[in-house]
């Protein structure tokens, strides 16, 4: 473990980086038993059903792991153009905006979980329970939010981008509308 990591830090790379590479695992098994059977003439009905599910659970339990090492998708390319006051700005609305987003997330999954729950709801080949396969949305935006927290703590130079040169250049708008000289041989 790395000396920054925290006992939180561990834990939610467990919970989510290991969970997500289990999730990655049974996709790959299940789709080669799907190609197998196919091949031997004997296809299993369940095996697209599985994939489909596994691979939500990877989908939304990699979305955790990504807030948690900041690898998620940003506008690194604007935020590096900008003036320093705002990309000092980018710090605050990055984590409003995610955990407002990861709040809508969980309230919306708890309450879709609940319906399911109620209804009694199973996969239709897999005889699962829906809600089982449901509660991903809810633990993720759990993990996710803690995952912020984390990385506010281990990796918050990314987070701010504090230093230009890890997204873009520094340039302003006049040198890249400036034409450059050509080499002379």
């Amino acid at each position: 473990m790395d000396k920054n990591t925290s006992f939180l830090g561990g834990a939610l790379k467990a919970a989510t980086d290991i969970a997500a590479g289990i999730a990655v695992v049974g996709v790959l098994l299940v789709v080669l038993i799907q190609v197998a059977s196919r091949v031997l003439g004997m296809p299993v009905s369940w095996t697209e059903e599985a994939t489909r599910y596994l691979f939500v659970w990877m989908i939304f339990l990699g979305l955790a792991a990504g807030f948690r090492t900041v690898e998620t998708a940003r506008v690194t390319v604007l935020i590096a153009m900008m003036p320093r006051v705002v990309r000092r700005l980018s710090l605050p609305i990055y984590v409003a905006s995610s955990v407002i987003f990861f709040t809508l997330t969980g309230w919306t999954g708890y309450h879709l979980v609940q319906q399911q729950f109620m209804m009694n709801e199973t996969a239709a080949t897999l005889a699962v329970p829906m809600w089982l396969i449901g509660t991903i949305m809810p633990i993720s935006a759990v993990l996710a939010v803690l995952g912020i927290v984390e990385s506010l703590r281990t990796r918050r130079d990314l987070i701010e981008l504090a230093d230009p040169a890890q997204g873009m250049p520094e340039f302003t708008l006049a040198e890249s509308a400036t034409p450059k000289p050509e080499k002379e041989l």
